[in-house]
């Protein structure tokens, strides 16, 4: 007898608590909008089942030799958000950007909701690092959120995580109600000239200025930046097909499978059920907002002094969910106008995004 009652509490039953079944439920719900909504199911799905894994009792994933604690080690030592931005860098064209280089100050403007919840953070009782990390949500950008709530406040990662791609998977919902509300009918049918074409060597030349100019100013933020422009200059050189293919294809679904599962080292049931966690996703919705409104009312002011005008639509993609925010400002503009098409203006602000996000967190890296 005494056998088998070592034997039952050795069970997982045994360790059982109430938080573990919430956690349970919330990795089931992210499975179910991974499937049957699709909503980003490359990371929700394996976000979603790891945390009902890392919530089983006794289930020895998290010791110092546990699977899930050893794939950690590539988010703990900042290779996983790197190796991400690499195979980004390579996915990435330039091209609408360089033809229109006034986008980069829609990119820029749309980091508007990264301040915002950074402030708010603040007021709702954070301390500065926490504010940093969960600010950085709004740029729309899940590895640079890694990798800097990982440097500054890992004990949050999970839940800043799951808001940033919980959020980056719902631009489709969220984006266009603001589009409507900032903008006129009149301003949403605004047709733009086709864009110049843009020569392979601006292409090649552009990482690698962007690369100095970026790291100098920032240098904190190098290890992003400098993977993400190799990954481009894979890309562009044309020298090197393979290895922009290995690093687009193969090596980026190798790391984003890594990545989902390993975020949820942090999402145990006694680490993410509070209230912080609460505040972390509100302040999420908050920042996407402020960062689609930012854009907008950017580009509107830019049109008060542009003889070209602008569409407006296409400052709420200068977040950093490429393409995505692009898309959706291609759908919006048609609806009001179906034979205008934003999708490649619309690139320039997106792809200007994620340099405009890693440059925040770079910021706030160097200010902490």
């Amino acid at each position: 007898m005494d056998v088998v009652g070592k034997l039952l509490h050795q069970t997982g039953f045994f360790g059982l608590t109430p938080g573990h079944v919430v956690m349970w439920v919330i990795g089931l719900t992210l499975i179910y909008l991974a499937i049957k909504k699709e909503f980003e199911p490359l990371l929700l799905l394996p976000i979603g089942f790891g945390t009902i894994i890392v919530n089983l009792p006794l289930s020895g994933m998290l010791g110092d030799h546990g699977l899930l604690r050893i794939f950690y080690y590539g988010i703990e030592y900042e290779v996983i958000p790197c190796v991400i931005f690499l195979g980004l860098g390579a996915l990435t064209d330039f091209g609408p950007m360089i033809a229109n280089p006034k986008t980069l100050i829609l990119g820029a403007a749309a980091q508007f909701g990264v301040f915002i919840a950074f402030f708010g953070a603040i007021a709702l009782g954070f301390d500065l690092r926490e504010a940093c990390s969960i600010g950085i949500i709004g740029g729309a950008d899940g590895p640079t959120t890694i990798f800097l709530t990982q440097a500054k406040a890992p004990h949050i990662l999970g839940a800043t995580a799951v808001s940033a791609y919980s959020y980056m998977s719902l631009v489709p919902i969220l984006q266009p109600p603001v589009m409507r509300l900032l903008t006129t009918k009149e301003e949403r049918r605004i047709r733009m000239r086709q864009l110049r074409p843009v020569s392979k060597t601006e292409k090649i030349l552009f990482p690698l200025i962007a690369l100095f100019v970026i790291c100098l100013l920032v240098p904190s933020i190098a290890p992003l930046m400098a993977m993400f422009m190799v990954g481009n200059l894979f890309r562009e050189s044309g020298v090197v097909q393979r290895l922009s293919n290995t690093a687009q294809n193969e090596l980026m679904n190798i790391v984003v499978m890594f990545l989902g599962l390993s975020i949820t080292v942090t999402m145990r049931a006694e680490d993410f059920l509070q209230l912080k966690a609460i505040k972390i996703f509100s302040l999420g919705i908050v920042a996407f907002t402020f960062s689609f409104a930012g854009g907008i009312i950017m580009a509107k002011v830019m049109n008060l002094f542009l003889k070209e005008k602008i569409n407006p639509l296409i400052g709420a993609a200068g977040v950093s969910a490429v393409p995505m925010s692009a898309r959706v400002v291609q759908v919006v503009g048609q609806k009001e106008d179906p034979q205008n098409f934003l999708l490649m203006h619309a690139m320039g602000p997106n792809v200007a995004g994620v340099i405009g996000t890693a440059t925040a967190a770079g910021v706030f890296m160097t200010l902490l």
